[in-house]
């Protein structure tokens, strides 16, 4: 079994959540992966953005299935979700099973809305990218933006953002509540391992 971190954030995260496990810093759009074994178990884990307004910062998200702006869907291995959802209710939290969105950059301002009408609850930019894998897949996520709360596009560039005083408080929020949210993201992925037994 594979856990893909996208970005650095999430990887310590999930190596300090699961230290004997296989996590794999991915990369955002899984530009670093190298791929699975057919069959393989594969569970990104990390931070996704809102994309209807009652999905707050800090939500635990456990998707059913993700969709792809062409229209393309893969469902989530229901073994995992079931898994996954009974773990962030047993930490306490209450999970949110909406279908999650896969985008090649962030959804912001009122893409978020054009979104959210067809049905997607939250965006990411690399589950559904294993559709079509022959990969049992899962995904668990915690609301790191939305609209009420977004950020800039700007981010997908750090280093140039940070010199940006326009930004500065951004980041300072982001620096706050996104370790937090990356290492709720990988207490959820724990708990739900450890309830199917599953080695990671």
């Amino acid at each position: 079994m594979q856990i893909l971190a996208p970005t650095l954030l999430e990887y310590w995260a999930a190596r300090r959540t699961l230290p004997g496990a296989d996590v794999r810093w991915a990369g955002v759009r899984l530009a670093r992966w190298k791929g699975a074994r057919d069959g393989s178990i594969v569970v990104v884990c990390g931070l996704a953005g809102a994309l209807t307004r009652g999905l707050r910062p800090g939500t635990v998200l456990v998707p059913e299935w993700v969709g792809l702006p062409d229209g393309r869907t893969m469902r989530c291995d229901a073994a995992l979700v079931q898994a996954l959802v009974a773990a962030a209710r047993t930490l306490g939290f209450q999970p949110d099973t909406a279908p999650l969105l896969t985008a090649p950059s962030l959804v912001l301002g009122a893409t978020r809305q054009e979104w959210a009408e067809r049905g997607f609850g939250a965006v990411d930019m690399e589950t559904g990218l294993l559709a079509g894998r022959n990969l049992r897949v899962a995904t668990i996520r915690v609301v790191l933006d939305s609209p009420d709360q977004g950020i800039s596009r700007e981010w997908l560039s750090p280093a140039s953002a940070v010199l940006r005083p326009r930004l500065w408080g951004e980041l300072f929020w982001l620096c706050r509540v996104a370790p937090t949210y990356a290492l709720r993201a990988a207490a959820v992925l724990k708990s739900g391992l450890e309830q199917l037994q599953c080695p990671a």
